[in-house]
């Protein structure tokens, strides 16, 4: 029986606790804020109530496995619900759905994403990545080098869907699959196809309630199993004695010691590459030269998108709302792009949110009578994506504390959705606002970036830390670490992180 500490207690971290205390270890979980779930946040105020993370679920086999893993099936602690795909709206007036038969070339699309989904799965996302040799490996395999082709590793995200398609909705369709990573489809590898196939295969799920029972349940599975969930405990350093991890230095001084330490944090705080302003590594200095590679490839990637958050309580009702819309900007001219320089800080609207007039907004307004005080008002969570916080090197992002600039830009996202045909205005109860400056001080993610790095660039998902650490004993689990972001990839990496321990 090992000694591990988790550190952090996110969806990828809970789900290591679980798994690994199922498997026999003593397992303590530490989380500096005072409640569980990370980025799967929660807010309630007047009878309303928000997830203010995720709002989609997808491949619910991940969750499955974990709860199969460590106990009960999952259905006897979570009603997940199928709901409708997504309602696209584009400013011509026409609506699209993933499920569409859009014509030849969206029927040859969905066919490569499914070869990509198949042969990217299993050897990829369920597997400790090992860098480059990964591709290799797979190329070495029996019918490997077709997989390769497959997979297209330096083709666009953006380039594959034009190759297939003439319709710029439907190319702006695909590009939305490279922001569920948290990356630019100009830039993010053709793989990210995979999506696509998961999406429309696995559908879309939701619980009643609000996502964030997800993060109950799986918490409360960690406890059944034996792990002790620690909140308003932060780790300011991971000790390292004799060459590996031994434990965990408190914020007050106390010492935890362990034989594994997993750290669900954003990985480049955990190795000082982008650190938040005030924030110190978690790992000392001189444990940080023997993982040169690892912060090298951190600081060779560009950082994910960050996100700007409405929660609107709205008096009255809206007829024929889907549970998931999305509001394109008009496709003429630079169209989607201008969001993506923005966000990513190039071309003319480099790091400026404000001057892109007319952004992508995504709502998700479930029909969950939990989620509001009575049937006559609505819930919305409102999300534009968004450049990460960066008070002092605009060119890295955007000072989003600056005075006045969120709510303005508040003000701007309504008008946006007014002028798309959902004018909730004089309806507005209050509005919660939350920038990505609000996401970082929350969770401890660098500039606020939902996933930590993004896919952007052919070699960057072999750039993404791996669950094993250069330090022995030191494990890393969750969105900014091998698979990637995203609930299913952080069960993912759950899975595989646990399993580089093994049994007691």
């Amino acid at each position: 029986m090992a000694r591990v500490i988790v550190v952090g207690a996110g969806l990828g971290g809970l789900a290591a606790a679980a798994r690994l205390a199922a498997l026999g270890h003593d397992v303590t979980v530490c989380e500096q804020a005072d409640t569980v779930g990370g980025k799967l946040g929660w807010f309630e105020r007047d009878g309303f109530a928000f997830d203010t993370g995720p709002s989609l679920l997808t491949w619910p086999d991940q969750l499955r496995r974990l709860f199969a893993a460590t106990g009960s099936p999952l259905e006897e602690h979570l009603d997940l619900r199928p709901v409708a795909p997504t309602d696209h709206r584009f400013t011509d007036g026409s609506r699209l759905h993933l499920d569409d038969d859009l014509g030849p070339g969206w029927r040859r699309l969905l066919e490569r994403a499914r070869r990509i989904w198949d042969a990217t799965e299993g050897p990829f996302l369920s597997r400790p990545l090992h860098g480059a040799r990964t591709l290799a490996a797979l190329a070495a395999r029996p019918g490997g080098l077709h997989d390769v082709a497959t997979i297209a590793p330096g083709t666009s995200l953006r380039a594959l869907a034009q190759a297939h398609l003439d319709d710029p909705r439907h190319v702006a369709l695909v590009d939305r699959m490279a922001t569920y990573t948290g990356s630019d489809p100009r830039r993010a590898p053709a793989a990210l196809a995979s999506v696509l196939h998961l999406e429309l295969t696995g559908g879309s799920w939701y619980v009643p309630g609000g996502l964030r029972r997800v993060v109950d349940a799986v918490a409360d599975r960690a406890r059944e199993r034996g792990a002790r969930v620690l909140t308003g405990e932060r780790v300011e350093e991971v000790l390292v004695e004799g060459g590996r991890a031994a434990g965990v230095r408190l914020a007050g001084g106390r010492h935890l010691a362990a034989d594994v330490v997993v750290v669900n944090a954003d990985a480049s705080a955990l190795h000082g590459v982008r650190t938040p302003p005030g924030q110190r590594p978690l790992l000392p200095p001189s444990a940080r030269r023997g993982t040169r590679g690892a912060r090298a490839g951190l600081a060779a990637t560009t950082p994910s998108l960050s996100g700007f958050v409405l929660l609107l309580a709205l008096r009255g009702r809206t007829p024929g709302l889907a549970h998931h819309t999305v509001l394109f900007p008009p496709l003429e001219g630079a169209g989607y792009d201008d969001e993506f320089d923005a966000v990513f800080g190039s071309g003319r609207r480099r790091g400026r949110p404000s001057a892109v007039p007319e952004p992508a907004v995504y709502v998700s307004a479930p029909d969950d009578p939990a989620l509001r005080p009575d049937d006559g008002s609505e819930a919305w969570f409102v999300l534009v994506n968004a450049p990460r916080h960066s008070p002092h090197d605009p060119r890295a992002g955007v000072d989003w504390r600056a005075g006045g600039f969120a709510q303005a830009y508040a003000d701007h996202v309504l008008a946006v959705m007014a002028r798309r045909g959902l004018d909730v205005r004089d309806r507005v109860l209050w509005r919660e606002v939350r920038t990505p400056a609000d996401l970082e001080r929350a969770t401890g993610s660098v500039g606020g970036s939902i996933y930590g790095s993004s896919s952007n660039g052919a070699r960057a998902a072999f750039l993404r830390p791996a669950n094993r650490s250069r330090v022995p004993g030191l494990l890393l689990v969750g969105g900014s670490s091998h698979p990637g972001g995203g609930i299913p990839l952080v069960l993912a990496s759950a899975a595989i992180t646990s399993g580089l321990v093994g049994p007691a």
